[in-house]
């Protein structure tokens, strides 16, 4: 990719945001047959992309979100006696902790596999652990390196399979941001996000995920670091859908101007500590600093998925400013989550909307 910006909106392109044209397809849940219709679409199935997901399909679970952070006890016996799973490669705080304490306020129980001194496969193939997981459990939650690990279970294995992580995407994380968006400005469609930094497995999720929803996507990144250019093309393919955009370039300021979130993540992963030292220096301008983040929205917010490297890829003066909501996505990561789980396991239904779900409506900018 060159210097150039590449820019993808529905019908052409065009100069601003304000002047995108009209949704081609009605985004967000409109009846109770609707968010039906998308439950028993989901039931079943597995997650391992957010390009698994269909418009409504989103829409469902992120109004399932809502209610279940709001109305937690309308769900406690939802998955009664339901069994998850986790088999974890890589470390975890968040997603290990909220998976659980999701699973077990509805009723059912977490057990959770530490991979992280055995890679899966290793011992014995992958169809093997499927086949028998299957027999005992209801979910698999899988913390991976390789995301054909993921594929790979979820086609052998008879239950839901989810990715909890892996080097390609962090559909969990997505949802989680998307959701707490939501919730600070009533709707995504219209929205302008920013990511800057590595065009990562996070960065991937978050293109499709602010897609499916309609959102103005912005991603810059050091050349050479850009994200896949598969990903790029599915996320164009569901902006068109829904009149979001999808914008790639490599300056951080033309990038983060007006937006009204900014986000990041580590340019280090797990699993790339040997480049360290190639890495720091190419990614110093693209910390999110007070300096850059004075030329978002004055209402902009500030994500990350963290771990944060305070210093590196944000330094303390954004993390821990107002305008931060990184502790609510940590947060939210439980809710969404326990949506994401309801609706794979059978265990959702819709919440009447005059109980009066959180969150006001965001005029769009269409």
């Amino acid at each position: 990719m060159d210097s150039k910006t590449v820019v993808m909106m529905p019908e052409g392109k065009l100069d601003g945001f304000a002047d995108a044209p009209r949704a081609k397809v009605t985004l967000g849940i409109q009846s109770e047959a609707a968010f039906a219709e998308a439950a028993k679409a989901l039931h079943g199935r597995d997650l391992a992309s957010i390009a698994d997901l269909s418009v409504q399909e989103m829409a469902a679970l992120m109004e399932l979100a809502h209610a279940v952070k709001a109305y937690p006890q309308d769900f406690r016996h939802a998955l009664d006696a339901r069994q998850m799973v986790l088999i974890f490669e890589k470390a975890s705080l968040r997603t290990r902790l909220t998976f659980e304490a999701a699973i077990n306020t509805c009723g059912g129980n977490a057990i959770f596999v530490d991979q992280t001194h055995s890679p899966l496969g290793e011992r014995e193939s992958l169809a093997d652990v499927a086949h028998n997981i299957e027999r005992w459990m209801d979910v698999i939650v899988l913390r991976t390196y390789a995301h054909e690990t993921v594929t790979e279970i979820g086609d052998k294995a008879k239950i839901p399979v989810i990715n909890a992580l892996s080097d390609y995407e962090h559909p969990c994380q997505a949802l989680t941001d998307f959701f707490t968006l939501e919730e600070r400005f009533g709707s995504c469609e219209g929205l302008k996000f920013t990511y800057v930094g590595d065009g990562n497995n996070v960065c991937h999720s978050l293109m499709l995920a602010g897609a499916l929803l309609g959102t103005h996507v912005t991603v810059a990144t050091p050349k050479g670091y850009e994200p896949d250019l598969d990903i790029i093309h599915k996320a164009m393919e569901l902006a068109e859908q829904t009149g979001g955009s999808i914008q790639l370039m490599h300056d951080p300021l033309k990038a983060v101007a007006g937006a009204d979130a900014v986000y990041t993540d580590v340019c280090i992963s797990m699993g790339q500590e040997n480049e360290t030292t190639k890495r720091t220096p190419i990614f110093k301008p693209y910390q999110v600093n007070e300096a850059l983040m004075a030329h978002a929205s004055q209402n902009a917010v500030f994500m990350h998925c963290l771990p944060a490297h305070r210093g590196a890829e944000v330094t303390d003066a954004v993390i821990d400013s107002p305008q931060s909501i990184v502790f609510d996505e940590a947060e939210n990561r439980l809710h969404a989550q326990k949506a994401l789980l309801l609706m794979l396991l059978g265990g959702a239904k819709r919440i009447p909307r005059d109980r009066g779900l959180n969150g006001k409506r965001r005029k769009s900018l269409s």
